[in-house]
């Protein structure tokens, strides 16, 4: 079995090299000097690479421009170019980005010649030396796969395998892989056989890991951390990525917080300490164990302490859940209240998908092509739904992965952009076009007409 290394700039991905954290602006590409600054507030908080959506050949010069500025400032962070949709402007990010991200399905379907484009594209990237990551997301699979194996993580496994395949036979190997879905079990699913197939193939490719959609806040964090944790684990996984509906400078301390758990012993150790007790198939840890191996951190602020915590919770226990090992946990020595603990392990039976207290969030991080202030409508979609258990709610930035993504969600919340947005029931859009003034409450009024 060989796996795959390389160099991104200083970086190195895959083989035996370390877990990198990585983001994503959420600025308009076009706005180079927002973009800028973004950039070094992402790269002073630990980013090791960041990602701006490219949808267009205009975004491209200003990721030109970005890159530039940047360097001039003294900033040599690999920068990736997000595409969708539009192989030429892949193509012409190969020239400026370091890395280039293409969803295989949006490539396809709108390409009737995707294999000469794709040619087309490596032949750019071999000549200025650039990555690609193959970035399929479980929401954006193309017609003729889901016929052949359904909306399902195999499908998921399958779609990448032939994405890889034509690598092979292009001789190109600067290439990095992800599979990301918003339901942890999906997700981690989708991994593993993708790395188990890599491993009968005789190639293993670096992967990038992340859920995608996870929301924001504890649950946002619990999520990610029992998806990608399932996964790390088990040695999958050259990069991760936190993805919230935040300020992305919120993601760098919980990737950290994830990465650290099994860099500084502590994940052995908790292994090496807890057993599930049979038949009650509970297990029983302190919150010291959490941090007995961890090296000294010092927390900027008690929300950052909480933060740490629920991660490594998170990863402790939650990945046992998700294997379906344990089906309970109890905690001693905390030194949070009663009340709190039991909201925490509802979301995390909830992130495992063992037990479901709550609606069930599906919303994006938010990129460039966000046009609305995504953070503050979902918290008021939260606000307004919390009482809605089991119910599930999308609130999606924009059309590029909105319908896809959301395709097992109750009910959605799209962007359109121009100041409209699309209120979805399953996959029907219901209302279309409509002011975003008006739609939380056409989204609130169709879900209270439902249930």
């Amino acid at each position: 079995m060989r796996k795959i290394e390389f160099k991104i700039k200083d970086l190195r991905l895959g083989g035996d090299s370390p877990v990198l954290v990585q983001t994503m602006c959420n600025t308009n590409t076009l706005d180079v000097d927002a973009s800028v600054a973004q950039c070094i507030r992402l790269i002073k908080a630990g980013a090791k690479m960041i990602r701006l959506t490219t949808q267009g050949l205009k975004e491209v010069e200003s990721l030109k421009e970005i890159k530039n500025k940047l360097l001039s400032l003294g900033y040599d962070t690999p920068l990736v170019a997000d595409v969708h949709f539009n192989s030429e402007v892949a193509i012409a990010a190969a020239s400026v980005a370091d890395k280039v991200r293409i969803n295989p399905g949006n490539f396809a379907q709108v390409h009737k010649d995707a294999q000469n484009q794709f040619a087309k594209f490596i032949q750019e990237c071999k000549k200025y030396g650039t990555a690609i990551r193959i970035g399929l997301n479980h929401g954006s699979l193309g017609e003729r796969i889901t016929t052949m194996y359904g909306n399902t993580p195999l499908a998921m496994k399958e779609a990448v395998c032939e994405w890889l395949s034509m690598c092979q036979e292009l001789d190109f190997e600067k290439v990095a892989v992800s599979i990301k879905a918003s339901n942890t079990v999906v997700m981690s699913q989708a991994y593993k056989l993708l790395y188990e197939q890599m491993i009968k193939n005789g190639i293993v490719y670096p992967m990038h890991l992340g859920v995608t959609e996870a929301g924001n806040s504890d649950t946002g964090r619990i999520k990610s951390a029992i998806g990608i944790g399932i996964l790390l684990k088990d040695g999958i996984g050259s990069t991760i990525r936190v993805s919230l509906t935040e300020d992305p400078e919120n993601e760098i301390p919980a990737g950290e917080s994830i990465v650290r758990y099994f860099e500084d012993g502590t994940a052995d150790n908790i292994l090496s300490l807890i057993s599930p007790q049979i038949p009650q198939r509970c297990v029983t840890l302190s919150y010291k164990d959490l941090y007995s191996c961890s090296s000294a951190h010092a927390f900027r602020s008690e929300q950052e302490r909480w933060n740490d915590f629920i991660i490594r919770l998170s990863l402790a226990v939650g990945t046992l859940l998700l294997e379906n090992k344990i089906d309970e946990y109890n905690l001693t020595d905390s030194p949070y209240s009663p009340a709190v603990l039991d909201t925490l392990k509802e979301n995390i039976l909830q992130a495992a998908r063992r037990k479901f207290y709550h609606p069930e969030y599906i919303a994006c991080p938010g990129c460039g092509r966000t046009q609305y202030n995504l953070e503050e409508t979902f918290n008021k979609v939260k606000e307004k739904t919390a009482h809605l258990k089991g119910v599930k709610i999308a609130v999606m930035g924009c059309i590029v992965n909105g319908p896809g993504e959301m395709a097992d969600a109750d009910y959605g919340y799209v962007g359109q952009g121009g100041g409209k947005v699309t209120i979805y029931k399953g996959k029907e859009p219901v209302y279309k076009s409509v002011p975003e003034q008006d739609a939380l409450d056409l989204l609130l009024r169709l879900i209270e007409e439902n249930h």
